[in-house]
C-alpha cells in the first residue's frame, strides 16, 4: 500500500513539488557543505536507495558502498543536517540492509517527502552530468559561488540549470475526454496530450499545437490549472483544461499508439495519482 494520499488539495501538493518537503529541506549550493556526517541520497537510475524502514542512509558514507561515477555532492540540508547525493550504476548490487525504491512506481513505497527529495537530487545530478563542458565553446566549467550556475573557463559564458517547460491538457467534449496512449506505457494505460514548448510559443499556444499535431483535434477555452515539477530528468509540467472546438481524431504514429474519445463512465487505466495528468482527470472531468 502506498503512503501517498488518495487526493491532493491542489497541484502545488503533488509529489516532486517543493511544498511536499514541508520545510524539512533547504536547498544550498555545493560550496556551502559544512562537512561532517549527514543524510545520503544514493540514486540508481530512477531508484532511491533506502535503509531499513524506508529511511535515508545517514552518518558517514554508509559502509559497503563504493564511490559512484562522480563524487558525493552536497545539495542542502534535510532535517537540519547535511544532505549529499551520489549516483550509483544501474546494476550496482546493494549491501545487506539496503533496498532501491522506484521514484516512478505506480504505487510508490516511499513517502511523498522522500519521493520529492529523490526527485530534487536526480534533477540536480542530471544538471551536474550535463554541465561539465560549455555548450558554446566546449571549454571546462567552474561553479559560480554559492549558486547552481557555472561559468565557462574558456569563453566566460554563464550557464544555469536547464528546466524544460511542457504542457499537458485535458480536452473535454460533452461527457467525453480525449486520451492518448504510447506503446511503451503499461498495457491499457492512457493519459493526456502533452509536449514540450516550441520556439516563440506561450503555454496556451503550445496546448493548441500539441493537441492538433498529435490528434488532429482543435481546442478552445484553454484554462491553466497548475504545475508539477517532473524531474525525469528536468521538466516542468504546466496543466490545462480545454474544450473541443473541431476536427476528427487521428493518431500521430511517430509518438502515439492510440488516441480516442472516452466517455467519463467508461475510462481506461489512468495515470498514477502521483502525476498532474491524474490530478486533472480526477478534478476536471465533465459532468
Amino acid at each position: 500500500m502506498t503512503p501517498l494520499p488518495d487526493s491532493f488539495p491542489s497541484p502545488l501538493h503533488l509529489p516532486f513539488n517543493g511544498a511536499c518537503l514541508q520545510g524539512k529541506f533547504s536547498l544550498a549550493a555545493p560550496d556551502r557543505d559544512p562537512g561532517g556526517a549527514g543524510f545520503w541520497l544514493h540514486l540508481r537510475g530512477t531508484e532511491l536507495v533506502v535503509a531499513e524502514y524506508l529511511r535515508l542512509p545517514e552518518g558517514e558514507l554508509p559502509a559497503g558502498f563504493l564511490a559512484g561515477p562522480s563524487d558525493p555532492l552536497f545539495i542542502g540540508n534535510w532535517e537540519g543536517r547535511p544532505c549529499r547525493a551520489l549516483i550509483l550504476p544501474k546494476d550496482y548490487p546493494l549491501p545487506a540492509g539496503f533496498t532501491a525504491e522506484s521514484l516512478l512506481a505506480t504505487e510508490p513505497a516511499l513517502s511523498i517527502e522522500l519521493l520529492t527529495l529523490g526527485g530534487v537530487a536526480g534533477q540536480i545530478l542530471h544538471w551536474e552530468r550535463g554541465s561539465r563542458f560549455c555548450s558554446r565553446c566546449g571549454g571546462g566549467m567552474e561553479r559560480l559561488g554559492s549558486e547552481w550556475g557555472k561559468k565557462c573557463r574558456g569563453c566566460g559564458y554563464d550557464h544555469y540549470p536547464h528546466i524544460h517547460p511542457c504542457v499537458i491538457v485535458l480536452v473535454r467534449r460533452g461527457g467525453e475526454v480525449l486520451l492518448t496512449r504510447k506503446a511503451v506505457w503499461p498495457p491499457g494505460r492512457y493519459s493526456l496530450v502533452a509536449g514540450f514548448l516550441d520556439f516563440g510559443e506561450c503555454l496556451e499556444e503550445a496546448v493548441v499545437r500539441e493537441v492538433l499535431e498529435e490528434t488532429g483535434v482543435q481546442v478552445s477555452n484553454i484554462r491553466y490549472v497548475g504545475s508539477q515539477s517532473w524531474p525525469f530528468p528536468s521538466q516542468l509540467m504546466a496543466g490545462f483544461v480545454a474544450d473541443y472546438a473541431g476536427g476528427e481524431v487521428f493518431v500521430e504514429e511517430k509518438e502515439l499508439e492510440d488516441a480516442r474519445w472516452f466517455p467519463v463512465t467508461a475510462l481506461p487505466l489512468l495515470p498514477p495519482k502521483r502525476s498532474i495528468a491524474r490530478y486533472l482527470l480526477d478534478n476536471f472531468l465533465p459532468c
